[in-house]
């Protein structure tokens, strides 16, 4: 592996998480363990070439878990890794500083929000 140089730390962390998916992923998977059907239907903007790449990536960098049922029709689960659920407070952070901002902007959250587990 290649050594990486970073002027700050926070390079680091936008690696991993950044982009305008990884952060969203992570904060469905709070919530317990989810289908790729599952989180699809929760973003339904993203594409499922994208939720794929980015899971996968998630996993590659040791975020999440990926479980595989030994079953017919197969299954697979995604879910916070160990390591993963170091970055709660980072996510539950960026939250309330969106929905700060939400409000400052729009006045009324729920003008704009979505309503679904995350939102309520």
């Amino acid at each position: 592996m290649k050594k990486k140089k970073y002027n700050i730390a926070v390079e680091a962390t936008l690696e991993v998480i950044g982009g305008k998916w990884k952060g969203v992923i992570l904060c469905h998977l709070t919530h317990g363990k989810k289908r790729t059907s599952e989180l699809k239907r929760l973003m339904p903007d993203i594409t499922q070439k994208m939720l794929t790449q980015q899971l996968r990536e998630l996993e590659e960098d040791g975020i999440i878990n990926r479980i595989v049922y030994n079953q017919v029709p197969p299954k697979v689960e995604y879910e916070l890794s160990e390591y993963g659920w170091s970055l709660q407070s980072i996510l539950d952070a960026l939250c309330a500083w969106g929905e700060n901002h939400i409000i400052k902007i729009y006045g009324d959250k729920f003008a704009v929000l979505e309503e679904n587990v995350l939102t309520k």
